[in-house]
């Protein structure tokens, strides 16, 4: 069933034409991906649909009573309150009672005194307990835990912004909609909790539409994708892969139509030359038709990123990191590290958000120190740095001159290119770049600042989640340069898919600061990874089964007096733990209120249903030895006779 159609939709910034009279619907369970280069207007198109803009013209039609939940790409919180209350800010009255009872448990908190959020609370708890809107925190505390948000109440002017995004992210989940409308989710949050989000995202019900540059992402969730070019909108049914096959066959349709539309063409300019008059109807018809097709517009050929600066001279010193260390209030990020970067590495960082993989990328590059150890720097190494955020840019300076403050001219394998060739080649247009660079969207500014950095002509290039906010074509552009790219190449990445193209070593954050290596691509240090817990959890039950059910080598004939105390009580021993795990179900629903008593009830139960798995498998091997004995007497009393 349609729940909501884009009809006719135009809009426009000055002179650049963003739609130009786009329709298309969303169906109940539909997964879409919205693609295209950055400035085509894909976070606009989203806000028109949340209502949070306007088209200049055209409508947005949606079902009666149709919920709508929207993450920005920059969320902002309108009220003060903790990670919990905004999570619970919405329209829906569960939730709303859910903010309710967070409220009053933070106020009661922060005046533990007084009576009137006391009163609050049991009052507040009753209503939750009559709306049955525990499981609702519940889920909301788990979704949060997922997303790296532990400190429930924590203010949120306190968060930093990937945190701020995180808990904009849950509410957008939690929440109770018919639309879930979702800008770059995957920003700011580390490998794992993309693919937990992934897998929950594949899993969820209600029509979904976002815009992401991550093609696993892509690959994995969405079932329709649209591409916007060039003021129009282009759909097509499936995921990124077969986008991808159903697009080049799309384009390869158009280059035929064009050959035969040229063909046409220079068959009938013949027969115009020949001095064809147009004495008949037919020949009227003829030289009709002749005008109409030649007066149409051949398909534009796509914009092309190239980039084929060449990267300075490198010498056999590059960097060389001995026994570093680095720690902040105790905690230690990077514990004795230790590596001698080669000519031409390509190393991926990967690990948990706040881990230490930014503070890495600077000790190494200069920006900080270590706290022990050593860096040293070769004296030919030209460091390019793609940070994380944009530098500070002179918004009133045009794009242009951005560029020139690097270089009038730069050289590439086919000569000399002006700072104008490279941002064409770029897709800065020559009337895009006299602009401002406040005209720019935050996409093209990523955009522009890489650029910048790749003509210095860096022979070392450290890149800092250089994924976020650049569009899959530039992407797609950046990986084929960095596969013919000269020197050595560091970067934090969280994008899966530009890992596996990119780097072949992985330097993987582990606990308490130690960085271990892997090599190949991000897959192939996942499935290493997955390998080394099956192997730690095969030892563990190996070892487990040794020290609890003895070898069947050992046949024993007899009983010794524990075993047969034990054999005696074992099954008693069986049902009262299993009673324990009834009780500890009926706990766990009981407090599912309280996260922190939650948490500690599961853990008791896994501790039970270990314990409970051990007495059976004792319970199993005391009635085969049982058995054993029992046929070792009766063998014994048939030699008697």
């Amino acid at each position: 069933m349609n729940i909501l159609t884009v009809e006719k939709l135009h809009k426009s910034f000055g002179n650049k034409i963003l739609f130009d009279e786009i329709t298309f619907g969303i169906n109940e369970g539909d997964k879409i991906g919205i693609i295209g280069v950055n400035g085509t207007g894909k976070s606009t198109l989203l806000k028109i649909i949340a209502g949070v803009e306007k088209g200049d013209s055209g409508q947005v039609v949606t079902m009666n009573g149709l919920k709508i939940a929207y993450l920005p790409q920059t969320p902002t919180f309108y009220h003060k309150g903790t990670v919990l209350q905004q999570v619970f800010e919405s329209n829906d009255k569960k939730m709303n009672l859910v903010r309710d009872y967070e409220t009053a448990l933070a106020n009661n908190i922060t005046n533990p005194s007084d009576v009137y959020w006391q009163r609050q609370i049991a009052i507040l708890t009753e209503q939750m307990d009559k709306e049955n809107a525990w499981t609702l925190e519940s889920e909301a505390k788990t979704i949060l835990t997922k997303l790296g948000i532990t400190q429930f109440q924590q203010e949120t002017s306190q968060l930093s912004g990937g945190q701020r995004k995180r808990v904009a992210l849950a509410r957008a989940l939690i929440s109770p909609v018919d639309l879930l409308i979702l800008d770059e989710p995957t920003n700011h949050i580390d490998n794992d909790t993309v693919e937990w989000l992934e897998k929950h995202l594949s899993h969820y019900t209600k029509a979904l539409i976002m815009v992401t540059h991550d093609r696993y992402f892509l690959d994995r969730v969405a079932n329709r994708t649209i591409e916007l070019e060039k003021g129009k909108l282009y759909p097509y049914e499936g995921n990124y892969s077969k986008y991808l096959e159903l697009k080049a066959q799309r384009e390869e349709l158009l280059q035929a139509g064009e050959r035969k539309r040229q063909n046409f063409l220079r068959t009938e300019l013949e027969w115009v030359r020949r001095g064809a008059q147009a004495r008949s109807t037919k020949q009227k018809a003829r030289l009709q038709r002749f005008e109409e097709v030649s007066s149409q517009k051949a398909p534009e050929q796509r914009g092309n990123i190239e980039i084929n600066a060449t990267s300075s001279r490198l010498g056999k010193k590059t960097i060389i990191v001995e026994h570093i260390s680095k720690s902040y209030q105790n905690i230690t990020y990077i514990n004795d590290f230790s590596y001698i970067l080669l000519r031409h590495d390509r190393i991926g960082i990967v690990g948990k958000n706040g881990c230490g993989k930014s503070t890495l990328v600077k000790m190494m590059t200069g920006v900080l120190q270590p706290d022990s150890g050593t860096i040293e720097i070769g004296e030919t190494v030209n460091i390019g740095v793609f940070s994380q955020e944009n530098e500070d840019m002179e918004q009133s300076q045009r794009v242009i001159d951005y560029i020139r403050d690097i270089a009038e001219y730069i050289t590439t394998t086919d000569g000399k290119i002006t700072a104008s060739q490279m941002l064409e080649n770029f897709l800065f247009p020559l009337d895009m770049q006299r602009s401002p660079i406040s005209t720019l969207s935050g996409g093209e500014k990523r955009r522009l600042y890489l650029l910048k950095i790749l003509m210095e002509a860096p022979n070392i290039l450290f890149l800092d989640e250089p994924t976020n906010d650049l569009d899959i074509q530039t992407l797609t552009i950046l990986e084929n340069y960095l596969d013919t790219f000269s020197g050595a190449i560091i970067t934090v990445s969280h994008d899966r898919y530009f890992l596996d193209k990119v780097v072949n070593r992985i330097f993987s954050f582990e606990k308490d600061g130690f960085i271990k290596q892997y090599e190949g691509g991000y897959s192939d240090y996942k499935q290493q990874q997955e390998q080394e817990e099956i192997t730690i959890t095969t030892n563990s039950v190996a070892a487990s089964k040794k020290q609890v059910i003895p070898a069947k080598t050992q046949r024993v004939k007899k009983m010794t007096y524990m075993e047969q105390r034990e054999y005696e009580t074992i099954a008693d021993t069986v049902n009262d733990l299993e009673q324990e795990l009834k009780n500890l179900q009926k706990q766990q629903e009981a407090v599912a209120s309280d996260y922190v008593k939650l948490q500690e009830i599961v853990a008791q139960k896994e501790n039970l249903e270990i314990e409970l798995e051990n007495a059976m498998q004792r319970w199993v091997y005391l009635n085969e030895l049982a058995e054993e004995i029992e046929k070792s007497k009766e063998e014994h009393n048939k030699w008697k006779i």
